[in-house]
């Protein structure tokens, strides 16, 4: 599985707002989500690092309690293990990436 054309996978929606199409190489979990303004990612953590890669709109992100406006062309880094949410401020797209894998329920 060297090439995967992203738009071939069916969209899901784990959450209400949020709408992605997920997929795994050996090693790491993506999602490249479009997501809908108001929506939101409760706090949390994980035992992977997250990568948020905001392409268009604005994301509210909150790390360990810091709390960053977050637009297009901005990364956000979660370590492992660490408390996070995210609220969107409008309408956009981003794509998390997950190491080492995350199977989601």
């Amino acid at each position: 599985m060297s090439f995967i054309d992203t738009r071939k996978i069916a969209v899901t929606s784990r959450r209400p707002g949020w709408y992605g199409r997920q997929f795994d190489s050996p090693s790491m979990t993506f999602v490249h989500y479009e997501f809908d303004a108001g929506a939101s990612v409760h706090r949390h953590a994980h035992d992977q690092e997250e990568v948020w890669h905001i392409l268009e709109g604005e994301l509210e992100v909150d790390i360990a309690g810091e709390t960053r406006r977050a637009g297009p062309g901005m990364v956000a880094i979660v370590p492992a293990n660490t408390e996070h949410e995210v609220k969107a401020l409008s309408a956009g797209k981003a794509i998390v990436v997950d190491y080492p894998l995350r199977r989601f329920q």
